[in-house]
């Protein structure tokens, strides 16, 4: 053979080998992933995708990089430990785009986070007229500052002193600090002026009388004093004091006022993102309003004043991106070509993957988990690097069919240009797309972690496995609609890009409200009808929760477990807690030790005490019916219905809660399971679990599919069903044609996004729909039945 033919010992390396992997759920998994191919990974939610993908492949591959800068620059990173798994060879440099929402920080918007503002800003402050100074001057996250004074320099010859000004010139509104709006405190809500503060007058979420937050107060002002006969300084110093010293019990401690304390520490962070408690009392306590002097464009009005072609960068923020990027293109500026050419290909980049509709203004904490993960998708598209490996997480999610085409192309596209792309997903349409197809099961939680499938997806459709079988499901028209009862009016909605809707909502009956990603739904039904009296309202915000979170805390069932065991053993429900008396003494009821090693990785041991139980010993001596609180947290929730339902263990209100996790399609879940183990499918369907209990008449549910296996969209529809038979309006902003297909009123909004949509562009039956194809729903929805 000649030396030209010998292939060379470099291309051999073209798989990804993953042996052993058992990180969560995995059960000793092992598997080989073509490089440069198009992978996706199938499977149930919970069976051990993420797990293997995220947990195993992209973690090592974050870590081993991380390993390479100095362990001075490591301690100032996150690195994540060493998955769980013998071999793992071939791994190239993984960048991975996921589902998790964008910083809630109030001065995050599109613009900050994907760097068109930074070009914005070099661009205006370069030919903007006036000029009114560099890029920071058009910051709202920078304030004007000047100051002068002397400045005493040490040299050989002694001491000299030169006096010194200095000016910054933000773009800061001074008014609203950039943040765009201004907060009007009702103090009422903060506080009951008939009580002392020892007495409970506070009603801030988490300022408990006996705690420091409280306590602290008395340093200062008197406890025991009703707030209503304070003097007019103490009401001063308890309400509007500036941050200062005191000692209490012996304890150095930092006064504050309660209003600067309030908005420190809840109005710094987006209301959105807070815990529902938390927002409630934020909606409750404080009035938001646009700041009158930057009319909410965060600027202040020398950053307002210089102009590109009579347009601000106020004005260019708060366009649709679609329609700036029109208006970059139109600039005839020869000085500044290449930061148009930069700005142009990034906008163009917004418009491919559609999220033209967005502006740059828009706060990324309001972005849903599809739009924020496509917003981290844009800095990678034009990217010139190869030989990567991307991992995505659902990149469907939130996509209309029609957006679901284009993004099956830039997938192919990043897998053209030499990339390895792993893909978690559900949808039919991108599994269709896969070179390679990786199927996990049989089925969730530890029934899941073993590979069921490796192949084609033709060999898929053939392989007899739970996706296969289910990947050519239709859901067919229904013969028969529901008769509605009744009807919700909404008239002139207006907010976002709605141009003034008028729309009737039959009540009684399932409502599917349709359209491309942008067009308006969100807007109309959250903005229109989630606020009204008996509508439960449950969307796609994260779960809360740390390692100590489990279903059984976030659901409230465990309080009448706790109670129930206390009850039978004589003793107090504390003791069944591992975050109160009965954790146990080394570990803290955490059940592991960590051993922080500086820079390196963080190490992770199973108590010894506890035997990684969490539990005192002495806790697991008390039983209800014949069962420790060990043993009941390790059930799943179906195994746990029972238990509870009947027999000495009865307690309705936990069984109550078990029978509505397992409706939703969560029964093999454990009920002590951690809360970040979970996967985004079943954090949302623990959160309809959990609503589910609210009474209301009407129900309406943000795009329940995100995250179900096409088998699972199955149960959803009966689920929904079950729902609406029982007199429940069922009201679902959704994407997927099996639901469309199985409503009993459809709600199409339209024809585009952003300012091309926010109109009502067919309401009525989906067989309607479906016959006169008027709108892409239409169109998809037929393609879809018809299949």
């Amino acid at each position: 053979m000649s030396a030209a033919s010998t292939p060379h010992a470099a291309d051999a390396h073209d798989l990804i080998r993953v042996q052993g992997a058992r990180e969560n759920n995995l059960k000793n998994v092992d598997v080989e992933l073509p490089k440069r191919r198009l992978t996706v990974f199938t499977g149930v939610s919970g069976s051990g995708k993420s797990s293997l993908v995220f947990g195993t492949i992209a973690a090592e591959s974050s870590r081993m990089i991380n390993e390479t800068y100095s362990t001075f620059i490591q301690a100032f990173m996150n690195t994540p430990p060493r998955p769980d798994v013998d071999v793992l060879e071939g791994l190239t440099p993984a960048i991975i785009v996921d589902q998790e929402r964008m910083g809630a920080n109030v001065r995050s918007t599109v613009g900050t986070a994907t760097d068109a503002n930074a070009l914005l800003r070099i661009l205006f402050s370069r030919i903007g007229q006036p000029h009114v100074g560099g890029p920071q001057a058009f910051s709202f996250n920078v304030a004007s500052v000047s100051g002068k004074g002397a400045v005493t320099t040490q040299t050989a010859g002694g001491k000299k002193v030169e006096r010194r000004s200095f000016t910054v010139t933000g773009g800061m509104c001074p008014r609203c600090e950039g943040m765009g709006q201004i907060n009007d405190i009702d103090l009422a809500q903060l506080f009951d002026e008939a009580k002392s503060l020892a007495g409970g007058a506070l009603t801030v979420p988490g300022y408990t009388a006996d705690g420091w937050y409280v306590k602290i107060y008395g340093a200062v002002v008197p406890m025991d004093v009703p707030i209503r006969d304070f003097t007019e300084q103490q009401r001063h110093d308890f309400l509007y004091a500036e941050p200062r010293k005191v000692k209490l019990e012996n304890i150095n401690m930092t006064y504050e006022g309660l209003v600067p304390k309030i908005q420190k520490s809840f109005l710094s962070k987006d209301v959105e993102a807070m815990q529902p408690h938390i927002r409630a009392f934020v909606e409750r306590a404080v009035a938001f309003q646009p700041c009158p002097d930057c009319g909410g464009t965060r600027l202040n009005e020398g950053a307002r004043s210089s102009k590109i072609a009579g347009k601000s960068i106020a004005d260019a923020c708060a366009m649709q991106i679609s329609d700036l990027a029109a208006w970059v293109k139109s600039l005839d500026e020869p000085s500044a070509t290449p930061l148009l050419r930069s700005l142009g290909a990034l906008f163009d980049s917004f418009v491919d993957i559609g999220l033209g509709y967005l502006s740059l203004d828009r706060a990324s904490g309001t972005l849903s988990g599809g739009e924020a993960q496509r917003t981290k998708m844009i800095r990678h598209l034009g990217s010139a690097l190869t030989d990567v490996t991307y991992v995505f997480d659902e990149p469907t999610v939130g996509l209309h069919p029609h957006d679901i085409q284009r993004m099956n192309r830039l997938l192919e596209q990043l897998r053209d240009k030499g990339n390895t792309v792993l893909v978690v997903e559900h949808k039919p349409e991108t599994i269709a797309i896969a070179d390679h197809v990786v199927d996990l099961g049989p089925g969730a939680g530890s029934g899941g972690g073993e590979i069921m499938f490796e192949g084609t997806v033709e060999d898929l459709r053939a392989s007899g496995t739970l996706t296969g079988r289910h990947l050519d499901d239709r859901a067919r028209l229904k013969a028969s609609v529901r008769k509605p009862s009744g009807t919700i009016e909404i008239r002139g909605a207006s907010s976002h890009n709605l141009q003034d809707v008028d729309v009737d909502i039959p009540l009684g009956v399932l409502v599917a409200v349709t359209g491309v990603a942008g067009s308006g739904k969100s807007s109309l039904i959250h903005g229109s009808v989630a606020d009204l009296e008996g509508v439960v309202a449950i969307d796609q915000s994260a779960i809360k929760g740390s390692r100590r979170s489990s279903p059984g805390t976030y659901t409230g069932m465990l309080d009448p477990i706790r109670k129930a065991f206390a009850k039978a053993n004589g003793v107090k429900p504390a003791l069944f807690s591992a975050n109160s008396e009965g954790a146990c003494p080394v570990c803290g009821g955490s059940g592991v030790i960590v051993t922080q090693l500086g820079p390196m990785e963080q190490v992770e041991s199973p108590c010894d005490v506890c035997d990684g139980k969490g539990f005192a010993e002495t806790v697991l001596e008390y039983r209800l019916g014949g069962r420790t609180i060990v043993e009941v947290l390790d059930m799943s929730a179906s195994e746990a219905a029972e238990f509870f339902g009947s027999g000495e263990a009865k307690v309705p209100a936990a069984a109550a809660i078990l029978g509505r996790m397992v409706d939703v399609g969560l029964g093999y879940l454990r009920i002590g399971q951690p809360l970040p183990t979970l996967s985004g499918g079943e954090r949302q369907r623990l959160k309809l679990a959990v609503q589910m209990g609210e009474k209301g008449s009407v129900y309406v549910l943000d795009e329940p599919t995100t995250g179900l296996h096409l088998a699972d969209v199955e149960n959803l529809l009966a689920l929904l069903d079950r729902l609406v038979d029982s007199g429940v309006s069922v009201i679902v902003i959704e994407h997927h044609q099996a639901v469309m297909a199985h409503a009993d009123w459809i709600i199409d909004l339209g024809p585009g996004a952003g300012h091309d949509g926010g109109r009502v562009v067919f309401e009525g039956i989906p067989a309607d729909l479906v016959a006169a194809r008027p709108t892409l729903t239409g169109q998809h929805l037929a393609d879809y039945v018809s299949a």
